[in-house]
């Protein structure tokens, strides 16, 4: 029998029936799923020092388990010494069993290593059923060793689903185990 991860597992059992009773679908294809988790970096710094980002493109490989790349400046931005083509961030699109072992690490090991977390803000949804999340500090992946860490930066995850509201990607999200604030 092949390897299927936690969660992925607990959304076909409990997820999609707990998501079809609460909106009523009639067909069980209806109900919203996690189509991929992007993680992108910008990294500012990167127009004087090169190397920041192969440490950026380093850092998101280690933690998410897939090959990142690197970004590039689309035009040219005079007050801030860019020009077009030069690499200023990283990203990486997780889809599939990749995807839902990092949604399981973040929820169970990351995020409670945030200092005086209390869940995280429902406001980053952005209309389509998206969610958009920042962490402020890489070094809450237990996949990063603070001691080779030279500066600490955070990241954008954007989680996108293909639930047609922001109310059905918010209990997708929160069926899967991400910690929302209570109002």
């Amino acid at each position: 029998m092949a390897y299927v991860p936690r969660l992925k597992q607990e959304y076909r059992d409990r997820v999609m029936s707990s998501l079809k009773e609460e909106f009523s679908y009639s067909n069980i294809m209806e109900v919203p799923r996690l189509e991929k988790i992007v993680l992108s970096r910008g990294v500012g710094a990167a127009v004087a020092d090169k190397k920041l980002i192969d440490y950026a493109v380093d850092e998101l490989t280690a933690i998410t388990g897939q090959k990142a790349v690197s970004t590039i400046s689309k035009k040219d931005v005079a007050s801030f010494k860019l020009r077009k083509g030069m690499p200023i961030g990283a990203k990486v699109t997780l889809r599939g069993d990749r995807m839902y072992e990092f949604l399981d690490r973040l929820i169970t090991s990351a995020l409670p290593r945030v200092r005086d977390f209390s869940g995280i803000k429902a406001t980053g949804f952005d209309g389509r059923g998206n969610y958009n999340l920042g962490v402020t500090e890489q070094i809450i992946f237990p996949e990063i060793d603070i001691d080779k860490v030279n500066k600490i930066s955070g990241m954008d995850i954007t989680f996108v689903t293909n639930a047609a509201t922001d109310k059905e990607a918010k209990s997708l999200l929160t069926e899967l185990g991400l910690p929302f604030k209570k109002n």
